[in-house]
């Protein structure tokens, strides 16, 4: 008698183009509100120690939401709805926005945004997991990665087309709609998923050897591993403000930084998907690794920044460095551990990655401060070489994740 397809079949193609599309619509209503919150800010009275006091909040709350999902999203059976709650409440309370009479009703709104996307992230993409095989998996997180980066785009020209004829206000009531389209599709498109304990889920070990559950419960050398070389990276990885504050060193107006973002996302958007089905197909460690070369000959060359022209083009290669290592490292991520613990180590590998991030803005601020524009910039490239590097060496862990 044959068998039945596998259950996980018929919703595969679907649960993937339904993640892209409510990233797309997410990121397109909140990137039309994060470009104007400064401006807005500044109109309610406050400054940029407001503004550094909210987005520190904002980020390490969504630092330790995402820490406790990762958990969360191996101890439940359905995650969908931890999802779609997560993206109905900050859809719910960016129009509130143009509500707010006091920054710090900002900080509460932007707070709720944040805790809100952490909390779902982590039960998302252990959803991606579970609903495309391994040989797939690279190419699902590109894709959404890629539709998201895609409403990093539209957001802000959806923003500015708005704002010189009906003010900033306009722009948060505006963001309601994509807002809304999100949560919609969200509900009605995305298809519950099953614990899988499949074979080609858990890393491979010897066929005489069977897993015991300390074992499964337990995060293998090899992630631990490929989260040394990122943290060291995100240590030198500072917010991307400080690339439009070298840009205006050299000349770059003001009035064209939102160019430079839009290069940016262009390639990012352009590049993602492509390297996600590449990863699928080759090493993803070196994929990451050249990403992470990629990053460092940008920052080099933001370091001596010899021209206005050089700035622009390496803002445009700079969305190539996202492109190899987002999607990749989240499928590296996710295939070094067991399915039973792929929450887990994306909840530790968010959290310890924004962590480092935080703390590279406040060296790069430092490093700057002291000792001028360019020796940050070199710090930051010269730790991008270490951890391309450490990506690249060949141990008896690394080699678990080889197929």
């Amino acid at each position: 008698m044959p068998q039945p397809p596998p259950q996980r079949e018929p919703s595969s193609a679907r649960n993937i183009y339904v993640f892209g599309i409510t990233s797309f619509l997410n990121d397109t209503a909140s990137e039309m509100a994060y470009w104007v919150l400064p401006a807005f800010l500044v109109s309610l009275g406050a400054g940029p120690a407001q503004l550094g006091l909210i987005e520190g909040v904002a980020e390490s709350v969504a630092s330790f939401a995402k820490l406790f999902s990762g958990y969360l999203a191996d101890r439940i059976d359905r995650r969908k709805p931890i999802v779609v709650a997560g993206y109905a409440v900050a859809n719910a309370v960016k129009p509130i926005l143009a509500l707010a009479t006091s920054w710090w009703h900002v900080l509460l709104i932007r707070f709720s945004d944040r805790l809100a996307k952490g909390v779902r992230g982590a039960p998302r993409d252990v959803m991606v997991a579970e609903t495309v095989p391994k040989e797939r998996l690279g190419a699902a997180y590109g894709l959404i990665q890629s539709m998201d980066s895609a409403g990093a785009i539209a957001g802000p020209l959806i923003a500015l087309a708005l704002l010189g004829r009906y003010g900033i206000r306009s722009v948060f009531w505006a963001a309601a709609v994509p807002g809304a389209l999100c949560v919609l599709v969200a509900l009605f498109g995305i298809v519950e998923t099953k614990r899988r304990q499949a074979p080609d889920s858990i890393p491979e070990t010897s066929q005489k050897q069977t897993t015991s559950p300390a074992e499964t419960a337990s995060l293998p050398g090899a992630f631990y591993f490929v989260l040394v070389a990122v943290t060291l990276f995100s240590l030198g990885n500072s917010s991307d403000m400080f690339l439009v504050m070298r840009a205006q060193n050299v000349g770059i107006p003001v009035a064209l930084a939102p160019l430079l973002g839009l290069v940016f996302n262009i390639t990012y958007t352009l590049g993602s998907w492509p390297a996600g089905w590449f990863s699928d197909r080759f090493s993803q460690r070196w994929i990451a690794a050249a990403g992470y070369l990629i990053f460092a000959a940008v920052y080099f060359a933001f370091g001596r920044a010899p021209s206005t022209l050089a700035i622009w083009v390496s803002m445009a290669v700079y969305g190539i460095y996202y492109a190899l290592t987002q999607p990749v490292l989240k499928s590296l991520v996710v295939q070094s551990v067991g399915a039973s613990i792929r929450g887990k180590a994306l909840g530790i590998y968010a959290f310890v990655t924004s962590a480092a991030t935080l703390a590279a803005s406040l060296i790069t601020g430092e490093l700057w401060k002291h000792y001028g524009g360019g020796v940050p910039f070199y710090f930051s490239a010269a730790l991008a070489l270490a951890s391309a590097a450490l990506l690249l060496i060949k141990s008896k862990d690394m080699a678990s994740l080889s197929r």
